[in-house]
């Protein structure tokens, strides 16, 4: 039995009710659906468990919706403060990366932009907006980089009302398998 796991498993079934936004999904839905296309890939164990809390910050955030109100509430920095001595850099780095991840895929894919949900533009615009290139090129050298490119593509596409994606259970595996602790 792991704490870790059964902490985060529980805050995801009682925090993940919330709606993740403005988007017409919970949090958790949000959460499964991308695990679900990460497990679809066929990614690596660690990094099912990082798209599947890849938002876990949303989550730990104590006030609703900091966006809406003008807020950049960091949840990919509280997240990945949060996880990184259950999981490792393996999880942890790219659910901290998943934020400037969309900030370089806005910077250097023509198309990316356009493709974004309302919600994910106006939390673009809290984040910082688009990289610069000097940026960009320092995003990409950074250690899991690629993984946040994956992560954030997932959490791109991980937002379809009543889509049915695998329980909460079905990922306990990969989550113990993930966690050093």
């Amino acid at each position: 039995m792991n704490r870790s796991v059964d902490r985060l498993l529980q805050l995801l079934a009682e925090k993940g009710t919330r709606q993740y936004g403005e988007e017409k999904v919970s949090q958790c839905e949000h959460a499964l659906q991308s695990a679900a296309l990460a497990e679809h890939e066929g990614a690596a164990g660690t990094l099912v468990v990082a798209a599947l809390l890849h938002d876990i910050g949303h989550l730990l955030y104590d006030g609703e919706r900091p966006a809406a109100r003008g807020i950049d509430d960091r949840h990919e920095e509280l997240g990945a403060a949060y996880l990184a001595q259950a999981f490792g850099p393996a999880v942890a780095e790219p659910v901290r990366l998943h934020v400037p991840a969309k900030r370089y895929l806005c910077a250097t894919d023509p198309g990316y932009f356009g493709r974004l949900s309302a919600a994910s533009v106006r939390s673009l615009e809290l984040q910082g907006g688009p990289f610069t290139v000097p940026d960009a090129s320092a995003f990409l050298a950074l250690p899991y980089a690629d993984d946040a490119l994956r992560v954030r593509r997932w959490d791109d596409f991980a937002k379809i009302p009543g889509h049915r994606s695998p329980d909460l259970q079905h990922y306990r595996t990969a989550l113990l398998a993930a966690s050093i602790d």
